[in-house]
Parts: structure tokens; sequence; C-alpha cells
């Protein structure tokens, strides 16, 4: 889900990085990012790669998602553990994309062709900033390669039973490597930035539509979790904890092995 989170599509990659991979495939010309306040706190190092991207973007997009109902707590874990979001979001049959830690961090692939490098580059009260690195393979044109930034801002306020109505707001930067499709015509621009706010849309749909069926079932839904391959036990624990659901019996996957 996050980013849980399609950078470049959430596809962080962004729906992957949420919104990477159909945009670096869109390309565009170079145009004026909505303004963004990077923390104060960010490592020297993580600003100038994010600011490289954020200053002088190949495409920009704001997207201001409609609010939903969920537990604020389930919300942020799923951004915060983007790669378990994933075996949710897969497990409900909500998306195709993967994230998954490796030796260096965390990979993506997108399932459209775009794979690359994903982070989570900064955590705050009502904000997560992350960053990826990709490359889209296409069957037929030169393999196009590119940096995301992924800001997604949300406030909350308290709802009935102890849920919150979240308002998330997602922006997303892509800077490609290749100067010949960053020149690209105003009207491949305008494709890309109606692509990227589209798929900017659905990254917030994924997140209430993720938190909204774990509300609607908890057990259900961990049930299939648990059950999906390579699952990561130590963050599934975590998320039954968070659940406030028993201690499950070995799912048919782990009693085979």
């Amino acid at each position: 889900m996050c980013v849980i989170i399609d950078v470049v599509r959430w596809r962080p990659a962004v729906r992957s990085l949420l919104v990477t991979g159909v945009i670096l495939a869109a390309g565009g010309s170079a145009v004026a990012g909505p303004p963004v306040e990077l923390p104060a706190r960010l490592p020297d190092s993580a600003r100038a790669r994010v600011q490289a991207v954020t200053t002088s973007p190949s495409l920009a997009v704001k997207v201001d998602g409609e609010p939903f109902v969920a537990r604020r707590d389930v919300f942020e874990f799923l951004l915060d553990h983007p790669d378990f979001a994933t075996h949710v979001t897969q497990a409900l049959k909500l998306a195709r994309y993967r994230i998954w830690r490796n030796e260096s961090g965390l990979g993506i692939d997108d399932g459209w062709g775009t794979v690359g490098t994903f982070e989570l580059v900064h955590a705050a009260e009502g904000l997560r900033l992350m960053y990826a690195r990709g490359v889209y393979h296409h069957k037929i044109l030169p393999d196009i390669h590119g940096q995301a930034v992924v800001v997604i801002d949300y406030g909350t306020r308290p709802a009935p039973q102890g849920r919150s109505l979240i308002t998330a707001a997602v922006s997303g930067f892509v800077k490609l490597d290749n100067k010949i499709l960053a020149m690209a015509s105003k009207l491949a621009t305008s494709v890309a930035t109606a692509k990227g706010e589209k798929e900017a849309r659905r990254l917030v749909s994924l997140f209430a539509k993720t938190t909204r069926a774990i509300d609607a079932d908890p057990a259900a839904v961990f049930d299939k979790v648990r059950q999906h391959p390579d699952v990561p036990a130590a963050e599934l624990e975590e998320f039954r904890r968070l659940l406030n659901l028993p201690v499950a019996a070995p799912s048919r996957s782990s009693a085979a092995r």
C-alpha cells in the first residue's frame, strides 16, 4: 500500500515508488513542481538526493485524496512498513506491485515493467517522504532510467469508535536521466501529468480500500496475509498485536515447511 505509498507508480516507482513506473514511462519536459518544504532534520545526503529531483523535475503532480475513515495506527504501520504493506495489498488482491528487503535496503517492482530501489527517507507526524531510483523496461523502446520522490502529507480528525478521518495529499516528482526524454513536447507533459495525477489518486484510494478491509474483518485479513508467500514473521507478529488478535495456528505454508 504503501506509499504504502505505484516511486515510480507507490508506480513509491509511485504505485511502487507509488507513482514511478507509469510516470517514468510517460516522459515529459521539465516543469515547476508543487512547492515542497523538506524536513529540517533530514540528513544532508538524503536532502541532496531529494532536492536533485524536486527542484528540477521532469514531471510533478500533487493530488488531494478523498478523506477516509480508518484506524490511524494501522494506517501509519502500513506506511512505515512498505514491504509488509505489499503483502497485505497482494493478499487482498488490490495491487500487483511488490516491495521487498534485500542486502542494500528495499527493492521494488511495479508489475508493469518498472524495477528499482525504494527508500522511506523521512517519517514524522503527518508526513512521509520517499525516494526511489528505477528503470522502466519496454519491449520496443530503450530502457528509461529516472528518480522519483513521493511526499505524503496527511491530517487526522477523531471519528467514532476510535477511528480517525484521514485526509491525505500525495505529491510526486520524477526526474528522467535521459535528456532527450526530459525535453519532450508539452503534449507529452500534459498526458504524463494526467497519468501521474490518476495514479496518485489511485494510491490514496488504495490506502482507503486496504484500511477499510482491515477494519471490516481484521481476522480474515490477517489470515490471508499470514498465508501469503515469504511474509516476514516479525512484522506479521507486530501486525497481529496491532489488530489485537489471538495467536494464530501455523499457516498451511508454515506447516508444509
